[in-house]
């Protein structure tokens, strides 16, 4: 799999390439980071590519010839263009799964100033956000983007590491302990020292979804609950 940021700043992610997981991601070349700068490929005569809004207010604008010739020379056949915006869809990570199940090359645009000029929309495909929020640009909502996806490709991490995350199966992640077994007061539930493998199943899926029903009940509205999670979800409710 192959990403593209497009940034005015790829300095930002210099630490991002070379630390943990991701470093040894583009090491063993499961994956391909690469950086472009937009301001490479304006025409003015000064590398500017930012302009004050057609018809008064505040900030600049990101000019569109920069950015379009810049996508249009670094697009690839099958590549899917993705814009950094408040204005985007959620970014989640069912579509993270989605994201790199479906495209080999996917090209994230950071935008910065005040915004983008409203026509550079129309040589993108997505545009996503990380919520109801607003950054100084695009760079910290890629970086998480390209995080998300990377952790998810073939090789990357070991297939049983991500499966119980949070979110992976529309639950919130199971309570994890590591020794000391007893620590100021608190102990690791005898269950996860008991050795019986289906004990230990059950219990992740029931703390799961008392973990889920307590912090983010909203999960819980729309799940379709199997036999077993109906029972657990009775039990969790007659202990609270």
């Amino acid at each position: 799999m192959k990403i593209t940021i497009v940034t005015l700043f790829p300095e930002y992610f210099d630490s991002f390439q070379t630390t943990s997981i991701i470093k040894r991601a583009l090491e063993h070349q499961r994956v391909e980071l690469e950086l472009v700068n937009f301001r490479d490929y304006t025409l003015d005569k000064h590398h500017n590519v930012d302009d004050t809004p057609c018809g008064g207010g505040a900030g600049m604008l990101l000019s569109v010839q920069p950015v379009a010739d810049c996508l249009k020379a670094i697009r690839e056949k099958d590549s899917l263009v993705v814009m950094m915006t408040p204005q985007g869809k959620v970014f989640h990570q069912g579509l993270a799964r989605e994201l790199v199940g479906s495209y080999e090359h996917i090209i994230l645009l950071c935008g910065h100033y005040e915004g983008f000029d409203e026509r550079i929309r129309s040589y993108v495909d997505m545009e996503l956000s990380l919520g109801d929020f607003v950054l100084t640009g695009g760079e910290a909502a890629a970086l998480v983007i390209s995080d998300a996806l990377i952790r998810l490709v073939d090789g990357v991490i070991q297939e049983d590491s991500h499966l119980d995350d949070s979110f992976e199966n529309g639950l919130l992640e199971y309570p994890q302990y590591t020794r000391p077994v007893e620590f100021d007061g608190q102990r690791v539930p005898d269950v996860l020292l008991s050795g019986h493998h289906e004990n230990i199943r059950k219990w992740r899926l029931k703390e799961s979804l008392r973990k889920t029903k307590l912090k983010r009940p909203d999960l819980l509205a729309k799940r379709t609950f199997t036999k077993e999670e109906r029972k657990l979800m009775a039990e969790i409710e007659g202990e609270m």
